[in-house]
């Protein structure tokens, strides 16, 4: 078995990703901004969610890095 992905939580994290994936509804962008709105994360949080985004679509977009 692949070590990252033990240590990424392996089957358990890929059955709650999917179980995230189908419970999930509407726009991510509003949903976080909402969540910013709401107090619910900080601005700091929120920052730091739009740069994983955007290195993750950088990762796994086509021609992305590798």
């Amino acid at each position: 078995m692949n070590p990252l992905f033990n240590l990424l939580g392996g089957n358990n994290m890929l059955q709650r990703f999917q179980q995230f994936k189908n419970s999930f509804r509407g726009d991510p962008r509003e949903q976080v901004q909402r969540m910013l709105n709401s107090g619910q994360i900080t601005q700091a949080q929120y920052d730091n969610a739009v740069r994983m985004a955007n290195e993750f679509m950088k990762t796994f977009s086509p021609g992305g890095q590798r």
